[in-house]
């Protein structure tokens, strides 16, 4: 019988995996997708307060930070199936999926693969700021170039200001996010697609892409349940409120686990 890899030895081979800090062998891992633009370290919080009850497992995406030298994908469903690839070695671990704003959608579409391709997906699935894929809008913000994704970044206020306020940085950043902003406004999700596992969706209250109603949409995309948590905020709600969102992470995964 063959053990899982662990997370640690994964990630040394893995570019698409980072691991910050130690869990014991058997404990949950939570796998987090970053938002457009976004890098795993976002997710460095979320490990260092969950750790060591739950191993938190950030993927990397190319085109960023220690990746920068690699072209971004600009479509999504070559994002989803390479990450999927990429986290085949942690098969057999008690997986869950959370994902913000594209990262929501990647999530989906990795636990879609997952299930399709094993029959066994994520034990649960957390998506965050991002409305449910029957609930399209027209937005094309990529169509606007550097200054349309610039002051979307600003808009949403998930970008330290004085960030944008800096040539080099915007140099660096706008190739990935421009590529991930073309790969989420052109998906296409079946509208009947769905996945088996349970569905936590989080939302913000005063978020400009997601509205309540949108958020609530993502229980036509399960049939393993759907409950969602509202939380004061916009679109980066769950940095505001961090320790909120972590806090309610924690205890679907115990409350999860207690029933399994």
């Amino acid at each position: 019988m063959t053990t899982p890899a662990t997370a640690s030895a994964i990630h040394r081979a893995n570019p698409w995996i980072h691991r910050y800090h130690p869990a014991p062998d058997g404990a949950p891992t939570l796998v987090c997708f970053p938002h457009a633009g976004g890098s795993a370290t976002f997710y460095h919080p979320v490990s260092r307060t969950l750790s060591p009850q739950v191993e938190v497992v950030a993927v990397q995406y190319p085109g960023r930070q220690e990746r920068y030298g690699e072209p971004a994908i600009d479509n999504l469903a070559e994002l989803a199936d390479r990450a999927h690839e990429a986290l085949t070695p942690l098969a057999g671990r008690p997986l869950a999926l959370f994902g913000h704003s594209m990262g929501a959608t990647v999530a989906f579409e990795v636990a879609r693969r997952m299930e399709r391709d094993t029959g066994a997906g994520p034990l649960m699935l957390f998506l965050s700021g991002r409305r449910a894929p029957s609930r399209r809008r027209s937005d094309r913000v990529s169509d606007g170039g550097d200054a349309a994704l610039l002051r979307e970044l600003r808009l949403l206020r998930g970008t330290d200001p004085a960030m944008l306020d800096d040539p080099e940085i915007v140099e660096m950043i706008l190739p990935a996010l421009r590529a991930d902003y073309r790969a989420i406004e052109s998906h296409r999700c079946p509208p009947d697609a769905a996945v088996r596992c349970p569905v936590t969706v989080l939302t913000g209250d005063a978020d400009p892409h997601t509205t309540v109603e949108e958020a609530r949409a993502w229980s036509d995309h399960t049939t393993g349940g759907c409950d969602i948590e509202i939380f004061p905020g916009g679109h980066f709600f769950l940095a505001d409120r961090s320790a909120d969102v972590i806090a309610a992470v924690a205890r679907r995964l115990r409350t999860h686990a207690a029933t399994a």
